[in-house]
């Protein structure tokens, strides 16, 4: 009796271990912010410089077998057609938004609570000091370029002076336009580092996995 009481309790660890392992799998972390940006202000070296730093700082954080896109918008490509399809996990496994539409609805689930970087870490919004809760997305409410006649990308994410970059606040507070847009609240100053801390950022980014 001891014997089968021990086996259909060994049988049922083993599934619960095999539930969980899956249930990881699942939620395995598929966004983040960037838990530092350049240095350099928005000079990401391009697109390419960009999604480099989201994967280096995911495989890092421990994440494998994921290809990571920047959401950053520039003048050939729109930061709503590089991320994938979804759904988008946080580090703490929490489901963010779950296809392209709903991340650009107001029922997607970014926020101070939710939005973290890949080390699972909140990042400074407009409440703490430093205030640094401008994100750099080069994009409007919709996740396209801003077709204005005007640069909101930094040259293309290439620039640490002149233009301007547009940012979303990833708090989701502050002011601006759309104070309360996570990827369109307003322009920087400028594309230096300074300036881009100045104004409530630090030069951080999204990243999401594609796959």
């Amino acid at each position: 009796m001891k014997k089968t009481t021990l086996l259909a309790s060994a049988a049922l660890i083993a599934a619960a271990a095999t539930l969980t392992t899956i249930n990881s799998q699942e939620n395995a972390m598929s966004f983040f912010i960037t838990s530092a940006g350049s240095g350099d202000g928005a000079n990401l070296g391009g697109l390419e410089g960009a999604d480099a730093r989201c994967q280096s700082l995911a495989a890092v954080a421990g994440s494998r077998g994921k290809t990571w896109h920047a959401y950053l918008s520039v003048a050939t490509v729109n930061a709503r057609d590089r991320i994938g399809s979804g759904p988008w996990y946080n580090a703490s496994g929490v489901e963010v938004a779950s296809s392209v539409a709903n991340l650009h609805s107001e029922d997607m689930q970014l926020g101070k609570e939710n939005s973290l970087t890949e080390n699972g870490d909140s990042v400074n919004g407009r409440s703490d000091s430093p205030n640094q809760h401008d994100i750099l997305t080069g994009s409007g409410l919709d996740g396209r370029i801003i077709d204005d006649g005007s640069d909101h990308t930094c040259n293309n994410w290439s620039s640490n002076s002149d233009g301007t970059a547009q940012v979303g606040h990833f708090d989701r507070t502050g002011g601006g336009a759309n104070p309360n847009s996570w990827n369109s609240a307003h322009s920087s100053r400028s594309c230096s580092q300074e300036d881009l801390i100045a104004t409530g950022g630090n030069g951080y980014f999204y990243c999401f996995a594609i796959d």
